[in-house]
């Protein structure tokens, strides 16, 4: 699903239901020393002293591309969401327009190969023939526009409704930068081998969907020129990672006619008309100079090369739902950017493209099947807890004056929490779902999304919408909407069981928990005040050390290589990094409030303190191939699992207490270097 201003610490998709048995877990069911490598001193290498023999014992399947607790448990869970869907589509007494008939015929759909290897290509024909007929640039502005209303591409730029983050209750629609088909604009412009190679397998890909549907090799390379040749310009003026984590950079607010004076090529009034974006008077952008550029490219650029750029949106956006050749194509692309070595099976997809498509039908089926009330309630207790434990440190603070402090205090008071599934289901009326047609299935999904998404134009903001499905292993911030959210997968061991101790439970979910609250107090959730505004209610002097905090921070993880030279970018891992830093210190200040927490009372022989940080270090414990490594350090804003471990743990003065680190440690900071923000 498109999510929007969402900042999320990202997990893989498991269960609530887990399939490791206390056996496997140890000897409480919580902590196994099995999985450890005590040879390790936990100051040289914490990472490695929590994990060191399961990382060793548990290399990467050939079908994924990292391999970790999440990974484990997401297996369970896809094959228990397997079970319900399977279930689904065998039920032939199951009413028409049921949420079981509709999940069923969507999941039959996309395991019916037969039918998809039949059809070839013939579902994009319609597409690539009407492009065919374009012959002006007004032609290529309306299937631009075309293309987006009907869930087909995102051609040029993007395009979204979202709440104005400067007036809070009203959704606005919102340009953005795009128009590319590498996963960052440096894969274009730099020269290092890794990016040369994803360009040559980008350019491999490009030529083999235009041959499958008729092109010969030389007019398939030539369009493939063309197409990086126009993906580069737009490439070039996309602002960096970084640059898009600017709240008030790329908060630029236009009327739509005085936007329009800006792109004489584009008229932004009929383009929203198209758009299906009536009655709008403003428009916000993120990156202004874009579209500047955007618009010269459609000056100068042949209608005939726009009409290879058009058409390889739909080829790209169709492949893995096309015949085998394309889906085959698509994974050979994907292998280069990320060293999966098989294709996840079919199912395992389309259990996944329901969950992503239909996702609060089929988590109807979830929770009524899977998911335990107590958790829920649980859950309430640790985030009020975890709210209280906030509000402690803010008020203990010795770098922040009290009029900030009273500020933060209000917005800490302000969040609201979301937890396991929404209160009132979304229905996905009029997504029209067939058994007999898996890619339209697709293509009406993609379409709905779009006309809901436009629909919210004029309406109140729905406080009550989720951007996530239930049986996720995820959670998020919105800022704007100052709520923390955390879905049902989520609650589930190594986060949370209602059978763990204390040590276990805010180890790992209550870290989770105060991570999602940090984030509103992160380098950039802190600019948006209690009602979600972006709004300044810091005093200068108190900014200006937090941002001297936050740089040191970024520092730090500067210093962390992942691959040969290839280091941890640290101030586009910040917001992530301080909601770690933020979340563990929290959870740890909650965890002292409990009596385990106060206590010296083993457990398999660790102390309350050790069961604490061992609990949150095996949520991370990872193996990950080079190459996803590789690309995760350029677009994912969380650093490695390795880093995510250690980065907290060695600016906490319990740590180096609970494990007796000491100078001289590869760990070690002296105490006056610890880094210390909430």
């Amino acid at each position: 699903m498109r999510k929007y201003f969402i900042q999320a610490i990202v997990f893989t998709a498991c269960s609530l239901v887990c399939a490791l048995t206390h056996a496997q877990l140890g000897q409480n069911g919580f902590l196994d020393r099995a999985n450890m490598d005590e040879n390790v001193k936990p100051g040289d290498d914490f990472f490695t002293y929590a994990n060191g023999t399961w990382l060793k014992n548990n290399p990467v399947p050939p079908k994924e591309t990292r391999w970790g607790s999440f990974l484990q448990l997401r297996d369970f869970n896809i094959n228990a969401v397997k079970n319900i869907l399977e279930k689904a589509a065998a039920d032939k007494n199951a009413p028409p327009g049921s949420v079981t008939r509709r999940v069923g015929d969507f999941y039959a759909a996309g395991m019916d190969s037969i039918a998809i290897e039949k059809a070839g290509y013939t579902p994009i024909q319609p597409d690539l023939q009407r492009i065919t007929a374009i012959n002006s640039l007004e032609d290529v502005l309306k299937e631009i526009n075309y293309q987006r209303t009907h869930g087909i591409a995102s051609p040029l730029y993007g395009f979204y409704v979202g709440q104005d983050r400067k007036n809070v209750e009203k959704m606005i629609p919102q340009l953005s930068q795009g128009g590319i088909g590498l996963s960052d604009k440096d894969y274009y412009l730099k020269d290092d081998k890794r990016s040369q190679d994803i360009r040559n397998a980008y350019r491999k890909y490009i030529i083999t969907l235009f041959k499958l549907v008729g092109a010969d090799e030389v007019q398939a390379e030539n369009n493939a020129n063309i197409i990086f040749r126009i993906e580069k310009s737009l490439a070039e003026a996309h602002y960096s990672r970084v640059q898009m984590r600017d709240a008030y950079l790329t908060y630029n607010k236009f009327a739509v006619e005085d936007f329009s004076k800006t792109t004489p090529h584009i008229n932004w009034r009929q383009t929203l008309h198209e758009l299906k974006a009536e009655g709008q008077d403003s428009i916000l952008v993120n990156n202004p100079r874009f579209f500047v550029t955007a618009d010269s490219l459609l000056n100068v650029t042949p209608i005939s090369d726009w009409k290879v750029y058009l058409q390889w949106g739909v080829l790209r956006g169709a492949a893995n739902y096309l015949s085998s050749p394309f889906v085959n194509a698509a994974f050979a692309y994907n292998q280069v950017i990320t060293g999966q070595k098989v294709q996840t099976p079919r199912w395992q997809r389309i259990s996944s493209l329901t969950d992503g498509y239909i996702g609060e039908l089929l988590g109807q089926l979830y929770v009524k099947e899977y998911f335990k009330p107590e958790a829920k309630k649980r859950m309430e207790e640790l985030v009020e807890n975890l709210r209280k434990a906030f509000a402690i440190r803010i008020q203990r603070l010795d770098w922040m004056s009290d009029s900030t402090k009273q500020k933060a205090l209000a917005k800490l008071a302000a969040f609201r929490p979301k937890i396991a599934y929404p209160d009132k289901w979304q229905n996905y009326d009029g997504f029209e779902i067939s058994r007999q047609s898996f890619f339209k299935n697709i293509r009406n999904g993609d379409a709905w999304r779009y006309n809901d998404m436009v629909s919210r134009l004029g309406k109140p903001v729905d406080r009550e919408r989720w951007g996530m499905t239930p049986p996720t292993v995820n959670a998020y911030y919105s800022a704007t909407l100052n709520e923390i959210v955390f879905p049902a997968g989520i609650l589930q061991f190594p986060f949370f069981d209602p059978n763990a101790d204390d040590a276990i439970n805010y180890g790992g979910i209550g870290a989770v928990i105060g991570h999602e609250m940090s984030h509103g107090f992160d380098d950039n959730g802190s600019k948006y005040d209690a009602d979600g505004t972006l709004r300044n209610w810091w005093t200068e002097e108190d900014r200006k050390k937090f941002e001297a905090k936050a740089d040191a921070l970024a520092k730090q993880f500067d210093s962390y290589t992942v691959l040969d030279t290839l280091h941890v970018n640290g101030k586009f891992t910040l917001g992530e990094n301080i909601g770690d830093l933020g979340g563990l210190n929290v959870a740890y200040e909650a965890f002292k409030m409990t009596k385990q927490g106060q206590s010296n009372e083993k457990i398999d022989g660790f102390t309350p303190d050790q069961r604490f940080f061992l609990s949150w270090a095996q949520v991370w414990r990872t193996n990950i191939r080079p190459e996803a490594a590789a690309q995760q350090i350029v677009t994912d804003p969380h650093a490695p699992a390795q880093y995510r471990t250690i980065g907290p743990i060695v600016n906490m003065d319990a740590w180096y207490e609970a494990f007796n680190v000491k100078e001289g440690d590869k760990l070690y900071k002296k105490p006056e270097d610890r880094i210390r923000i909430w």
